[in-house]
């Protein structure tokens, strides 16, 4: 039996340890750590709930629109407040701005490079890259010719960067299967990426008044108010990026999947959805049926289990057990009564070994994220997503069943990101009708300063849960459950795994100082926390480390 080690992973945003037992070349068993506590409920007593929606976005900077939505929520629940329709409007481009550029970033800036290896397109033939873009339909707006010499240049430097010190080998290796040419391909829409995102980030800048950490955002609605200029550049913007998504995202999933058609074979997971939603709905309001709100989103609620049976969130099921994780008592706590009170012992796989609690529903773990709210507006006959996952399966030859795996979860990721773009277009036409109409109302106050409220909502990498209690004004409870918890849960008090150390069992291992299928599984969750690699097999008693590119961090 061997022992390996992942502390820190790359390329993911904040600090993670995965540890593993590997026998006979699969991984037995699996500890996943979080390395970093916040402890944010802690900063925001006593403020007033519009400080906290500024406060709880330091908690990510590359999703702290999310955090503002749902500390916005649950202000406007505890004030008894409903944002006007502009507002939604608005609040929803916002949101939806931030999905984009963090969705492109993590397909091909983060996980691309466990799947794409640059420096080999050193070998390819740019007409048959150009070729190859043509017959799967993706983008064509890179000179493939100009894009190898550049590579080449970079190559003949030596500080390979992100391009080496990672899980491949500058002159390629077994477990990067994709051709040269497709990999040079791939390697153009890699930096093309970095262009989307900032196009992404640009309008997230114009609506929120900077990015990241938004200003506009705040309980009651939106302090932004839009201009014919502004909308003008908005509409152009949004244009731009759902034209490069529409051509290349999806094409781009269906011609890298078939090369690596083995990772269907793991990294299933817990097989169990949640999602509260996200994109507020255009029938509104909602006379205070929050449960009706969350199920007619854009990407809707649900909680599915198994067999994928839908029901509807009950806030009431949501426990989380602190056992497994450093902070003070072995209890399960029960919504919307948590205890965020940390206690370092030390790292011990039988004992406690993480930050992160274990946050359950109905006393299971369960997966969230993207794939949580494909399944779940799946499941609820959403026409857009049930076309283009239909049309998807078709094109990969995958079945829905199969689609939960590693690279299931690596895929339909990017159904959704058409979607949002394909939103974003349709929202902006909103907004410019309902100004153009004479709609002003972008606020609303107060309606009692007294009360306790909880927004759900979604972050891109899956439920987002902030819940406040709120005495004249000022906070006095307040408490949060982001993605990744529910992802990255320990064990909980009967000893079952979370929906990551799940996924990993199983996993196979081909190479002990490399183990990349490891690594894709891990990516493929998009968690929101940071690792390097010790491996350590017993029986020789060696340890090996490998050295990870400090440019991996979001």
């Amino acid at each position: 039996m061997t022992r390996s080690v992942i502390d820190p992973i790359t390329r993911i945003e904040g600090h993670l340890r995965v540890e593993m037992e590997v026998e006979a070349g699969k991984v037995t068993d699996a500890w996943v750590s979080g390395g970093c506590y916040r402890g944010m409920e802690h900063v925001v007593e006593k403020r007033r709930p519009e400080d906290a929606a500024h406060i709880v976005q330091r908690i990510c900077g590359v999703c702290p629109v999310s955090h503002a939505h749902a500390s916005s929520i649950a202000a406007e629940k505890a004030y008894g407040i409903t944002i006007p329709n502009n507002a939604r409007i608005i609040r929803n481009m916002l949101e939806g701005a931030q999905f984009l550029h963090s969705n492109i970033l993590w397909f091909y800036n983060l996980a691309a490079l466990d799947y794409v290896n640059p420096i080999n397109g050193l070998s390819a033939d740019p007409d048959g890259a150009l070729a190859l873009a043509k017959a799967a339909g993706t983008s064509t707006n890179t000179d493939f010719v100009a894009l190898q010499a550049r590579l080449k240049k970079f190559a003949d430097n030596g500080q390979l960067s992100i391009f080496s010190g990672n899980w491949f080998d500058a002159d390629g290796g077994e477990a990067y299967k994709l051709t040269p040419e497709a990999d040079l391909l791939l390697t153009a829409h890699y930096l093309e990426g970095l262009q989307m995102q900032s196009k992404a980030s640009e309008i997230a800048g114009l609506l929120g008044g900077k990015m990241p950490h938004v200003m506009t955002l705040i309980p009651g609605g939106t302090a932004f108010v839009p201009t014919e200029q502004k909308l003008d550049d908005l509409k152009m913007l949004i244009k731009d990026l759902k034209a490069w998504c529409d051509a290349t995202l999806l094409q781009d999933t269906v011609a890298l999947a078939p090369f690596y058609t083995d990772a269907l074979e793991f990294g299933k997971g817990c097989g169990r959805y949640i999602a509260w939603g996200v994109f507020e709905g255009p029938q509104w309001p909602y006379d205070n049926d929050y449960t009706k709100q969350m199920a007619n989103r854009y990407m809707p609620s649900g909680v599915l289990d198994e067999l994928l049976n839908l029901s509807e969130p009950d806030e009431s099921m949501i426990t989380e057990y602190v056992g497994s994780s450093w902070y003070k008592g072995s209890e399960t706590y029960q919504s919307p009564y948590f205890i965020t009170d940390g206690e370092f012992t030390s790292y011990d796989v039988t004992d406690r070994y993480t930050w992160v609690k274990a946050p359950a529903y109905g006393g299971k773990p369960y997966e969230a994220g993207s794939m949580a709210r494909i399944l779940a507006a799946y499941q609820r006959k959403n026409s857009t997503i049930v076309k283009m996952v239909d049309q998807l399966l078709a094109d990969t030859g995958l079945t829905l069943t199969q689609a939960q795996s590693t690279l299931g979860r690596t895929a339909i990721r990017q159904v959704e990101t058409v979607y949002i773009a394909e939103l974003m277009e349709q929202w902006c036409d909103e907004l410019i009708e309902a100004v153009k109409g004479g709609d002003s109302a972008y606020f609303e106050t107060p309606k009692t300063t007294t009360g306790a409220g909880t927004g759900f909502w979604e972050a891109p990498r899956g439920a987002l849960y902030h819940s406040e209690k709120v005495t004249n004004g000022q906070i006095d409870g307040y408490q949060i459950i982001i993605p990744s918890t529910w992802n990255l849960a320990p064990k909980n008090d009967k000893g079952e795994k979370g929906p990551l150390e799940q996924a990993l069992i199983g996993t196979p291992v081909e190479t002990i100082d490399k183990p990349i299928n490891a690594l894709r599984t891990v990516h493929s969750f998009d968690p929101c926390t940071a690792c390097a690699v010790h491996v350590t097999e017993p029986k020789t008693g060696k340890h090996f480390e490998t050295v990870t590119s400090p440019w991996g961090v979001k």
